[in-house]
């Protein structure tokens, strides 16, 4: 069986709300995102929308088996259902990854230690440091 891993993060800081996910394909090919949110938001709501993020781009490249991987305890053991949701704003951003999960053949949730989601972390951090004019068309990088 062929496995993609996804790998996501978030930075909040004074210069914005950035998120980060890395896809990789079964082949090891690697497609890294990033993207600026554009509203306030919580870390757990930008590590939603990471995840989100990166999922949709499994969903394109058309991932059948994808393990997702993310250095949030909250979010990953929200959505592996091990702990129960306390944030109402995190509600419909569970509901939304488990309707893209149904896109999947299998798809499994995992924590990983920040030190050990560097990829991810090294993208947050490189679309902090970015400049966006909010009128451009922004794509992923």
């Amino acid at each position: 069986m062929y496995v993609a891993t996804l790998n996501f993060n978030e930075a909040l800081n004074a210069v914005g709300n950035r998120i980060g996910a890395v896809l990789v394909s079964p082949n090891r090919d690697h497609y890294p995102f990033t993207s600026k949110l554009d509203f306030d938001c919580t870390n757990n709501m930008a590590e939603y929308e990471a995840c989100i993020m990166g999922i949709r781009a499994a969903i394109e490249h058309k991932i059948k088996v994808l393990k997702v991987y993310g250095d949030s305890t909250s979010v990953i053991y929200q959505l592996k259902g091990e702990w129960e949701m306390r944030d109402p704003k995190l509600i419909n951003y569970r509901r939304l990854v488990l309707e893209l999960s149904e896109e999947f053949d299998d798809i499994t949730f995992w924590y990983l230690p920040r030190d050990e989601n560097q990829m991810a972390d090294a993208l947050t951090t490189l679309a902090s440091t970015i400049k966006v004019n909010k009128h451009e068309d922004v794509k992923p990088i």
